[in-house]
């Protein structure tokens, strides 16, 4: 971020008419999407049951326990974070599958015919520490050095604790999905923190201001992002290698796909011009005949094409 004064920081305000942060229980898809369309994000509360919550928990303890602060500012001297999380708890797989917030994310991301399907691009578990300091207002999706004219990316943050104003809550600034773009997005004194209860999912796209809050109590608290772009994007963690094949085989098959086992069609994450589920199978080995995978649109034109020159 390029560097910028107090005094240009305080002109640096949102537009009129502010948003609310949505708050929804067991929504629909047409009705998160409304909330996503107008606020850029929403708290789905107890979005997951305290039983499924506890067996997560248990299973990541151990990882947060062991996981080392981070080494920089901008994810935090104060936070530990780790990736990998189907290998590290499986039963984590189940939230990344959660049927209403991962149907809403792909009418989204898919709307308009900008991609084939999607995939998971990050799995972070993060723990806020006492200290930490707030994380600087940022938008996710300008990782991506291409033009943002459609949504690329959407997350979810699990609270695997309470979320609450004083031990680091997400903050977010409803509407700004819709705001001009800046080079410099560190707008001082706004945003809402996501309060929230254990189980909850806190939804955002990747085009809205947010950041992580500071940690004024006297415990940590855990979160689980599991984040989501179009499958024709870099994946922000190489998730093919932090879940190994031994591991991804026991998954659930539309895991495996979000995990990178699919095609982008026509010809994006092949294995010899075939879906690598395929070879997660041994299906496929080191020589197989190559398939077309075309999208509908295209095996219409390859028909029409075929009619025509009498094949």
């Amino acid at each position: 971020m390029n560097a910028m004064n107090l005094a240009q920081l305080g002109a640096l305000r949102p537009p009129a008419n502010p948003v609310s942060l949505p708050r929804l229980r067991a929504p629909s898809k047409d009705a998160l999407t409304e909330a996503l369309s107008l606020a850029g994000c929403a708290v789905i509360e107890e979005a997951v049951s305290e039983d499924k919550l506890a067996g997560i928990y248990n299973e990541l303890g151990r990882w947060f326990d062991a996981a080392p602060f981070c080494e920089e500012e901008f994810f935090g001297l104060r936070t530990k974070r780790f990736s990998g999380v189907f290998a590290k708890a499986p039963q984590t797989g189940t939230l990344a599958l959660h049927q209403t917030i991962l149907g809403t994310i792909e009418d989204i991301l898919l709307n308009g015919g900008n991609g084939d399907c999607i995939q998971l691009n990050l799995t972070q578990a993060i723990e806020i520490w006492p200290g930490e300091y707030p994380q600087p207002l940022h938008r996710d999706d300008n990782v991506f050095p291409a033009a943002k004219t459609h949504e690329l990316m959407i997350n979810v943050a699990w609270a695997l604790d309470p979320f609450t104003a004083e031990n680091g809550a997400t903050r977010l600034l409803p509407g700004s999905h819709r705001w001009p773009r800046r080079d410099i997005e560190e707008y001082q004194g706004v945003g809402e923190s996501a309060v929230a209860p254990p189980g909850s999912a806190i939804v955002w796209l990747g085009s809205l201001l947010h950041g992580g809050g500071a940690n004024r109590s006297i415990l940590p608290r855990r979160a689980l992002i599991l984040s989501y772009s179009l499958a024709w994007l870099a994946q922000a963690e190489k998730l093919l290698l932090s879940t190994p094949p031994d591991v991804a085989r026991a998954l659930p098959e539309k895991l495996q796909r979000l995990i990178g086992y699919q095609v982008h069609r026509p010809n994006l994450g092949w294995v010899e011009e075939r879906d690598p589920i395929e070879w997660l199978r041994g299906q496929t080995k080191e020589l197989a005949a190559a398939r077309d995978n075309l999208t509908p649109a295209q095996e219409t034109l390859m028909k029409a094409y075929l009619t025509a020159v009498g094949r």
